[in-house]
């Protein structure tokens, strides 16, 4: 794992750095896990394993204070300035970020649960319902995957290509959403499941959002340029 510091003749301080680089992988792999863990749990139907998912978020929260901890440290000591400081930011943005989706993976072990618990009398929904769950779950998980490599990394080039590829998770979930209207409209039974459905794909699809927000933050520390939100005004126009 290697930082892109300006070069500094204070070893420490590319130690530092280095530090932080450090803490925002280690939480990546954590909230990495929690998404895995919560689709898992969904598809196996695994009440104790979304249960678990729960029970760590406390550990994501506590990744995020100690980040904080570190950043605000770093800052008071060595006032950094040029690319070291855009990747303080960076960090700063993406901690941010990778809590945000923690509290996704959460909401859908939650969600799992209510889906699959005791408190749906017994019955399953159909499983044609279920199927935009795993083809958006494919996708954020993908575009989660990518986001943290490229973080590891500092690969401006791979970010770009996860940024424009974004679109495609956007779609999924359009599709998803006509779909599952569809299925309301055939049967009305279908609506309890159907909304939970839909906070589930939701919360899939921030992930997405958070894990491009990854590789707008990288583009930003590599090459000064901050590029977020331009592509969503690029596809309104």
């Amino acid at each position: 794992m290697t930082v892109s510091t300006e070069g500094h003749t204070v070893r420490r301080y590319d130690g530092e750095l280095n530090h932080l680089h450090y803490l925002v992988l280690e939480m990546g792999s954590l909230v990495l896990s929690q998404v895995r863990d919560a689709v898992e749990a969904l598809n196996r139907r695994d009440v104790s394993l979304a249960q678990t998912v729960i029970g760590r978020e406390n550990a994501v929260d506590l990744g995020e204070v100690n980040a904080d901890s570190e950043i605000v440290k770093l800052i008071a000591r060595r006032c950094p300035v040029g690319g070291d400081l855009r990747l303080v930011f960076a960090v700063a943005k993406s901690v941010t970020d990778l809590e945000r989706i923690g509290d996704e993976a959460v909401k859908i072990a939650t969600l799992g649960l209510h889906l699959f618990g005791s408190d749906t009398g017994g019955a399953d929904p159909n499983r044609l319902l279920l199927r935009d769950i795993a083809s958006m779950a494919s996708l954020a998980l993908r575009h989660l995957e990518c986001g943290l490599q490229i973080i590891d990394s500092w690969d401006a080039g791979k970010a770009m290509e996860l940024i424009q590829a974004h679109q495609t998770l956007d779609e999924e979930f359009q599709a998803g959403l006509r779909r599952l209207l569809t299925f309301v409209m055939e049967d009305a039974r279908n609506i309890g499941f159907a909304v939970n459905i839909v906070l589930i794909i939701k919360a899939l699809e921030r992930i997405g959002d958070h894990a491009r927000n990854l590789a707008e933050y990288v583009v930003y520390q590599v090459r000064g340029q901050d590029i977020r939100h331009l592509a969503e005004h690029h596809h309104a126009a």
